[in-house]
């Protein structure tokens, strides 16, 4: 038989049949390969590209993991640093407290102390203040009498005095 022109085995290729020599009809083994080999090397270019994609969102993932990680360690720091502040500020206030009511305990019999030395230092300023009048008023007396006793004794000088002329 007469082989197939080139226009004749394009028209069959293109149909998926191809007539041999013979002139029967079969599948085309090399386009079955060659699609076959093609759809698995779209399947594996796929598989390739999703491969890819999911080692760049791990990567993204595990990117995202440390500086999470970094954070947590940083709060984590800056937890230890205020707990560090805060517990020498609470010894510090706790003894501050302590010192207070110490204190607080020693101001009450030392303000009863002094209620009463005030007290009895009014009554010893009130004390003194009476002597002092009495005092005021015994020495005006006093004076009084010794005016009086001046006077007295001047006159009866005064008396002699005329009695001792008369007598001359």
């Amino acid at each position: 038989m007469t082989t197939p022109s080139k226009q004749q085995m394009q028209r069959v290729k293109n149909s998926g049949i191809m007539i041999s020599s013979n002139g029967s009809p079969t599948k085309d083994i090399d386009k079955e390969e060659e699609l076959s080999r093609s759809a698995l090397a779209m399947f594996r270019a796929k598989e390739e590209e999703i491969e890819r994609k999911k080692t760049e969102v791990r990567e993204k993932v595990q990117a995202q993991i440390g500086k999470v990680e970094q954070a947590t360690k940083r709060l984590a720091d800056i937890r230890e640093e205020l707990e560090a502040l805060t517990d020498p500020m609470r010894k510090d206030i706790s003894m501050i407290r302590k010192k207070i009511d110490l204190i607080n305990k020693e101001l009450k019999p030392l303000g009863q102390s002094c209620q009463k030395k005030e007290r009895e230092y009014r009554e010893a300023v009130e004390a003194y203040n009476e002597k002092n009048r009495e005092k005021t008023q015994l020495v005006a007396k006093l004076l009084e009498m010794v005016n009086e006793s001046e006077r007295l004794r001047l006159k009866k000088l005064e008396d002699l005095g005329n009695n001792i002329t008369i007598i001359h």
